[in-house]
């Protein structure tokens, strides 16, 4: 982990041991397990469940990548032995050797496989799929639990989760003696150290968690997972209580009227966009009643547009002199790119957009929401040297895309560098414009993060279900500028 992330998770952790302490003192009702939103590579979870919280974690994710990865690092954090791999070899030699054969790598095959693993969506799951099996983690040394689950987080409801919650005692005893009589025969060297239970639960009654009592948890959840955690305290009887940290405001979505959009010949000419274009997403922003209603100059109920909810993510305040340079720079050379774009035809020039109403496909866009965006991603270092340098990196980039390689060398192969530096020297000025521009933007931050926070807030006040709900910081800003816990109990 880095520095940031480590004082993240230091910080969320004693924050959850307090709180889990007060809601028992408070209700008189313990917290039996916490359920992390997106548990990613659970960071979080692995340290809830070592010394000194000793919790016991339900880590839900998506990707079975990412719960693979997450497995891995607790070997390292001793909360899970190392597997032992026994190989074929010469079945293992037969197979490279028909993968050669078809000219396909062994590390291609299993990011095909990646792809095709539950979880890893282009889109959302079918309604009736199920989460994957269970898994579980625990130590008898005293350390507490981490359970996987498999699951996509679509909305509040857990339903298909809370069922494969355990006893982590009776687990313990029951995976123990199954290991036992399994390892009776085997080699001392390939025994199951004694302080491990782990394994793929094979559920029943026996092990099944009775009355679980739940603390939603998310550590910079993106989007709408912070809306589905808050509605589960509402939708599940088991979850007492909520505390959830927020980040991509960008990926929420709009529940007042379509979504609205960077300019169409930005877009990603994807074929989910023509569907979500006509969507009110209940599960996007506002989530309260009194922000629906609220009165605006547009109308009724406040909206986010696509761009503050960018904004929403900037933390001005930490920039310094060196970052912002070139954070700028890197925003001027790809404007500027994207100029001579235009210039040489690549590119159509840019109509007004209509924030209200972004769902239009002008002469040469298609209906499914605008030409395929040019995707640069990450360049050398050494390509933001000069701007001549950049636009040769992009250029050596785009002429090897498959589709639109072609047009990108017959277009632009016969630029010069006098004429690159041409572009630069007449908009010079203009990137000066959009550093300005940037800047503004960027200071709108606080205003709309505390607008989708408080619209969180506000949510958890109005249900009769909840006792209580409160916003604090929970990390400093220098750190880690998405800082605010949601917190919500239930009565």
């Amino acid at each position: 982990m880095n520095v940031k992330k480590i004082h993240e998770v230091d910080n969320f952790c004693r924050y959850l041991d307090k709180l889990t302490t007060e809601i028992a003192e408070s209700t008189n009702r313990e917290i039996t397990h916490l359920v992390d939103f997106g548990a990613g590579q659970n960071y979080l979870g692995r340290a809830l469940a070592s010394e000194p919280y000793n919790k016991h974690i339900i880590a839900l994710e998506s990707r079975a990548h990412n719960i693979e990865g997450a497995r891995n690092w607790d070997v390292l954090a001793k909360l899970a032995p190392k597997q032992q791999t026994m190989v074929n070899k010469k079945e293992w030699r037969l197979q490279q050797q028909a993968l050669a054969e078809q000219g396909i790598s062994e590390k291609e095959t299993q990011k095909q496989d990646l792809k095709g693993e539950r979880g890893f969506h282009a889109e959302a799951p079918a309604e009736e799929e199920k989460p994957a099996q269970a898994t579980l983690k625990i130590s008898n040394s005293g350390v507490g639990s981490i359970q996987y689950v498999e699951h996509y987080i679509k909305d509040g409801d857990l339903s298909r989760v809370v069922p494969q919650i355990v006893d982590q005692d009776a687990v313990r005893e029951k995976v123990t003696s199954d290991l036992e009589t399994a390892t009776t025969e085997a080699p001392p060297s390939k025994q199951i150290p004694d302080n491990f239970v782990e394994g793929n639960l094979q559920m029943d009654d026996s092990i099944k968690a009775q009355d679980p009592r739940l603390l939603i948890i998310s550590l910079h959840s993106c989007g709408n997972l912070v809306h589905h955690g808050i509605r589960s305290l509402l939708l599940n009887p088991s979850v007492s209580a909520v505390a959830l940290v927020g980040c991509c405001y960008n990926l929420v979505t709009e529940r007042l009227g379509p979504p609205t959009y960077k300019l169409p010949s930005l877009r990603s000419n994807h074929p989910r966009l023509t569907e979500t274009s006509e969507a009110h997403d209940p599960h996007g922003f506002p989530m309260s009643a009194r922000l629906c209603n609220q009165d605006t100059t547009s109308g009724k109920g406040l909206r986010l547009n696509i761009t503050a909810r960018m904004m929403a993510v900037q933390a001005p305040q930490n920039w310094g002199k060196k970052d912002s340079e070139d954070f700028f720079k890197r925003h001027f050379y790809r404007a500027l790119l994207q100029r001579i774009f235009m210039d040489k035809g690549i590119v159509p020039a840019p109509e007004p957009a209509d924030v209200e109403n972004n769902n239009g496909s002008p002469l040469g866009w298609s209906a499914g929401g605008g030409t395929a965006p040019i995707i640069l991603g990450s360049l050398r270092k050494s390509c933001y040297e000069s701007f001549v340098s950049y636009v040769r990196g992009a250029l050596e980039k785009l002429i090897n895309d498959p589709t639109r390689g072609s047009l990108f060398a017959q277009k632009m192969s016969t630029m010069t560098d006098d004429e690159i530096l041409q572009y630069e020297t007449d908009f010079k000025e203009r990137g000066k414009e959009l550093s300005v521009m940037w800047s503004l933007m960027a200071f709108s931050a606080g205003v709309i993060e505390a607008a989708i926070v408080v619209d969180r807030w506000l949510f958890l006040k109005e249900q009769d279900e909840v006792s209580d709900a409160w916003v604090e910081p929970v990390f400093e800003f220098k750190h880690s500028p998405r800082n605010l816990v949601v917190v919500g109990i239930k009565k």
